[in-house]
């Protein structure tokens, strides 16, 4: 039995040729997979669910709820750039929306999820923007504008994370090391640790109170391959896609 995880995909009509990658991986490595966990940036925005009928958003959508009726479960976590996905999406594609962070279980061992995006703490500006979006608050009032009106600002917000990215220290912009050792006690110290977001892939061993554990990062997906990180028979293992 396979279970895959993604992350990172940032799906969008402007890079046609990850696209097509990803629908590859649909039609063909993905059909071996039991489940498939999504962690989060899978689309590079996500204004609303009232955006299904955008052709690349309908497209997508069709293809996760093809390879659900195939038989494979789908789980997704949202990231720091489609939050907003909900429960339309989420019947649409077939999907069940998990919190974040989420514990599996991988055979007999814990696994902990997690976008990632919540651990990079030393990035106060993006932290303070983080908690602002994932107010239900903020989200309704966001959601009652329409459609065109919430895209022209998700255009400027993206303008605005670039530009200020350039500005920043990368060691900022990566996992805070005090942040992890919280969550990891929090979560009973799982030995094994998934989570996206950073854009550096790497497996990191590491000992939190006397137990050994590994932090899993995945791998972002770019316009000429992807990657699936793969449980199969008590091991894990990451498989290129083109």
């Amino acid at each position: 039995m396979q279970i895959h995880f993604i992350s990172d995909l940032h799906l969008s009509a402007d890079r046609p040729g990850l696209v097509e990658i990803f629908e590859r991986y649909l039609a063909g490595p993905a059909r071996q997979a039991h489940t498939l966990y999504i962690l989060g940036d899978f689309f590079e925005y996500w204004a609303g669910d009232d955006d299904l009928e955008d052709p690349l958003n309908t497209r997508i959508a069709q293809g996760l709820a093809a390879l659900a009726e195939g038989g494979c479960e789908i789980r997704f976590m949202a990231g720091n750039r489609d939050f907003l996905i909900g429960a339309d999406f989420a019947a649409r594609a077939r999907l069940t929306l998990l919190p974040d962070p989420s514990t599996i279980q991988l055979g007999e061992q814990t696994a902990l999820l997690c976008h990632g995006d919540a651990l990079c703490t030393d990035d106060l500006p993006y932290q303070a923007f983080r908690q602002q979006v994932r107010n239900p608050a903020w989200q309704a009032h966001f959601l009652g504008q329409p459609l065109a009106v919430r895209k022209q600002i998700i255009a400027g917000a993206r303008m605005q994370s670039e530009a200020a990215k350039s500005g920043k220290a990368s060691e900022i912009m990566d996992i805070n090391a005090d942040a992890l050792a919280a969550l990891l006690r929090a979560q009973g110290l799982p030995p094994l640790i998934i989570h996206g977001h950073t854009h550096r892939p790497a497996t990191h061993p590491l000992t939190l109170d006397g137990q050994p554990i590994e932090r899993w990062v995945l791998t972002d997906w770019h316009d000429d391959q992807g990657e699936v990180l793969i449980w199969e028979a008590g091991a894990l293992r990451r498989e290129k896609l083109s």
